[in-house]
């Protein structure tokens, strides 16, 4: 068995798209998945399967979370080492940690293509910069709410879906 993050996009969000922990956690044990555990309130869930590729996880989950809510609910996974992975090759090793909740991750639903890359790759102001991973961005952005990295402005740039989770949420997965 291979350990699983889903990270399920627009849910719980200022009132909008509710949906109860208890019953994603169900709906992921519906689908066979083991030890599944959710963490937070914006939709991520920790899962063991039978090693797969993501495509075929969010075939399988993405259905099934419509029937059961009633609405579209995009869903992006990574194995659990890739979010190890995408820890370790944290780009902002010159930021100070009194700055960690600047930082954030942008999981993507494909890879970017490479015209794409080198603009967000190297984009930076006084208040924010990206840099681009395999299938996320790093982004530090002094007001989040107000960046020019939200995730409908990736998506548009990018044709993929991106979710975005905060630096504290990231690590947090990986002691569950």
């Amino acid at each position: 068995m291979t350990k699983y993050v889903a990270f399920l996009r627009g849910i719980n969000d200022i009132g909008r798209n509710p949906v109860s922990m208890n019953e994603l956690k169900d709906q992921f044990e519906m689908l066979g998945f083991s030890s599944v555990i959710t963490y937070g309130q914006n939709g991520n869930v920790l899962f063991d399967a039978e090693e797969a590729d993501y495509e075929t996880f969010r075939e399988q989950i993405e259905p099934q979370l419509e029937a059961s809510f009633g609405f579209k609910i995009p869903v992006i996974v990574r194995r659990f080492r890739d979010i190890q992975q995408i820890v370790e090759n944290n780009p902002f090793d010159n930021v100070k940690a009194s700055e960690v909740s600047k930082w954030y991750v942008t999981f993507l639903s494909g890879t970017p293509p490479n015209e794409v890359k080198g603009y967000l790759g190297v984009y930076s102001n006084d208040s924010e910069y990206a840099r681009i991973g395999q299938k996320e961005i790093y982004i530090y952005a002094a007001n989040y709410t107000k960046t020019h990295f939200s995730n409908s402005y990736i998506e548009r740039t990018l044709g993929c879906t991106a979710t975005t989770r905060n630096w504290a949420t990231v690590n947090k997965l990986l002691e569950q």
